[in-house]
């Protein structure tokens, strides 16, 4: 979705075109008390700051306390936080502090303001726009939204804390959890045991699921992490320890005391590991010819499906599944629940789905959205909806045989705009914040270095935690972030961090410098995308960006890449200059007279002789013509004319394989 977070609720813009909007745009206008974004909290009055294994000894203080076993307790808070405190600062879905407490009401209180960006979703230049459609649902009150948005009162009415201290002090949120807890096991009429095996209800029932199969996938994976054990650094600096309680048998039998649903079986592709429903997007004929709000098709014998492309709602859940509901709107394949991980499933893979800006990138991609905020650091995503996200997407990749790397798992922030009108209206998202390192991790594909020092290529990899660059603008225009952890590096055309940041042509024609804006990406990197390196001095190391030498920290004591080797392109011997594609589409001769030609346009940049880019991978050009309702009167063009996808700055983008020669990169 769109990267940046919404404008005010009370004076909601009216979008001026429908189909130049995407989920973001609609979400902004419409999310209002479902809708959480973030302002930074301090530590409550008095708190001062947290001393060591002060939050190892609070998991203990509030288990005892409450009769929960510490390994129960401290399982669940890993699946909703990681044991980060987030400064006070609400999730997406307004979960405070370690044990996620959720005061939906409150966190939209301080909800800061953004700009959108405005793109095409559909990107197909050849499709004429509909008529003007916005998508307003309405806004409920407080007290009517969903119990799993307002488990803080019911913890400080448990407890005895108040509300304050159980969103900014971490031991009072710790003990609000664990009377939650306590709470759901005796409504489930069992004793509070020592044994971790018997709170396998209560685990269920923490994050407020409404069917068994979300309760039940998280409840599995808190006691994954009970038997493996974890330990981490929070982002307080504390180290926090779980030892694993290996062969432990939960009894899951607990989880019919619930009263849940039952998940329905919609014929969903989904791993037997997610808690995953149907919930379709429709498919309609509208005014005239216009119709919405996907394109049916036949993958992967019309076309297969190279790209999962991952998106953020910058919306709430319930918001976001009534855009995608609208036959008048857009659509993507996927939407994941921050809370749970519950995950639904609006179009059919072998479908188009209108997602990504980029007509070429949308007939061969699968787009799944994410409950969350790209602006907003300490929006955070839980550990939950990385996992199952995470297994989602490895079943998808095995299914459309997409090879798990950068290359194919794209960001929305990292596909071409198609012309270079379209660059500065592409999407962002899910930005900086977003943790590719652990992603890949889960996926069980981790980022290491695949080549020596003299491999030609760099794996950009900073450590997430510790690394911190400055941003600006997720409250403010131009206003510092709060300090975060981050998958991205700044490139500047010097070795040094008072040159200045690299240019972006595309994004600014008139040549105007990059910025540190948490929406620019003319100057950055992100984590595990590959690079040809061009120069080393000293700590620092050079890549070829945008046609450009481009500079990023990467000391040897604090490493923001690792080295790889791979293959790369670089022009033809005797070529100036190659002509960069933000789409492989195939040359005039190849569309039949019924399919009206695609402007082959190259985009406002240039490979230079002397210059090398990491190979993704080897297209045939196509185009798909679908243009009515009917998909009987859908064709997919073939051309001779093939393409390789490069990373060529932060969006990858695709040059003619008549241009270049590939080699390898240790050359």
């Amino acid at each position: 979705m769109r990267g940046s977070a919404p404008p005010p609720w009370t004076t909601p813009p009216r979008p001026p075109r429908r189909r130049r909007r995407g989920v973001r745009a609609a979400v902004a206008v419409a999310s209002a008390a479902l809708l959480l974004p973030v302002v930074s909290a301090g530590p409550s009055a008095g708190a001062g700051p947290a001393s060591a294994g002060s939050l190892q000894r609070a998991f203990a203080d509030a288990s005892a306390k409450y009769h929960v076993p510490q390994s129960v307790l401290m399982g669940v808070s890993y699946l909703q936080s990681r044991w980060d405190t987030h400064g006070g600062a609400p999730s997406v879905t307004g979960g405070y502090g370690p044990m996620h407490l959720t005061d939906a009401a409150t966190a939209l209180a301080s909800a800061p303001h953004h700009s959108e960006r405005r793109e095409d979703p559909r990107g197909d230049t050849a499709r004429p726009l509909a008529a003007a459609r916005s998508a307003r649902p309405a806004v409920p009150p407080s007290g009517e939204l969903p119990a799993r948005l307002r488990t803080l009162a019911r913890a400080a009415r448990l407890s005895g804390l108040p509300a304050g201290a159980l969103r900014r002090d971490p031991a009072a949120n710790l003990q609000g959890g664990a009377a939650l807890l306590a709470d759901g096991q005796k409504r489930l009429g069992l004793p509070l045991s020592e044994n971790p095996a018997d709170w396998y209800g209560a685990v269920a029932g923490y994050p407020g699921a409404t069917d068994s199969g979300s309760a039940a996938t998280f409840a599995d994976d808190v006691y994954d992490v009970i038997r493996s054990g974890e330990k981490r650094t929070t982002d307080t600096g504390e180290r926090v320890t779980l030892t694993g309680v290996p062969h432990l048998a939960a009894r899951t039998g607990q989880l019919r005391r619930l009263g849940l649903k039952e998940p329905a079986d919609g014929g969903v592709e989904c791993p037997a590991t997610v808690a995953c429903e149907s919930i379709p997007a429709p498919y309609q004929q509208l005014e005239g010819a216009d119709y919405g709000n996907h394109d049916l098709g036949n993958r992967p014998t019309s076309q297969k499906a190279d790209f999962i492309v991952i998106h953020d709602t910058e919306g709430s859940w319930e918001t976001t599944i009534k855009l995608v509901k609208d036959p008048a709107y857009v659509s993507w394949n996927y939407t994941v629940r921050s809370v749970d991980g519950h995950i639904a499933q609006h179009v059919p893979t072998k479908d188009v789905a209108w997602h990504a800006g980029n007509w070429y990138v949308n007939a061969k991609s699968v787009g799944i959205e994410h409950e969350g905020f790209l602006a907003q650091p300490d929006a955070w995503y839980t550990e939950e909806m990385y996992r199952t996200s995470a297994r989602l997407v490895r079943h998808l990749a095995q299914k459309l045989s997409i090879p798990l790397d950068r290359q194919h798992i794209l960001g929305h922030d990292n596909v071409p705009g198609t012309t270079p009108a379209a660059i500065r209206g592409m999407h962002t998202d899910p930005g900086p914040y977003w943790d590719w390192a652990h992603y890949f991790e889960l996926m069980g594909k981790p980022l290491h270095p695949t080549g020596g020092a003299f491999g030609g290529l760099v794996t950009i990899r900073p450590d997430y935690d510790a690394h911190k660059p400055a941003y600006t603008g997720c409250v403010e225009p131009g206003k510092p972030c709060a300090a975060h952890g981050s998958g991205a590096v700044r490139l500047h055309t010097a070795p040094s961090a008072k040159a200045p940041l690299v240019k972006d042509v595309g994004l600014r024609p008139d040549g105007s410098a990059s910025t540190v804006d948490v929406n620019d990406i003319g100057a950055r990197a992100s984590t595990g995308q590959q690079f040809a390196i061009a120069d080393r001095h000293h700590s620092w190391t050079a890549i070829w960006y945008l046609g450009q030498k481009a500079w990023f920290q990467n000391p040897w004591w604090r490493a923001t890449a690792v080295n790889a080797y791979g293959k790369v392109v670089t022009p033809k011997e005797g070529v100036g200059e190659v002509a960069v594609y933000g789409r492989a589409y195939p040359e005039k001769e190849a569309y039949p007279a019924d399919v009206p030609v695609q402007a082959v346009t190259p985009l406002p940049y240039k490979m230079l002789a002397g210059q090398t880019y990491a190979l993704g991978q080897k297209v045939t050009s196509e185009y798909l013509w679908a243009q009515t309702f009917d998909p009987a009167g859908h064709k997919v063009v073939r051309g001779k004319d093939v393409y390789y996808e490069i990373q060529f700055g932060h969006r990858v983008a695709f040059v003619k394989a008549s241009d270049v020669t590939v080699r390898s990169s240790n050359r």
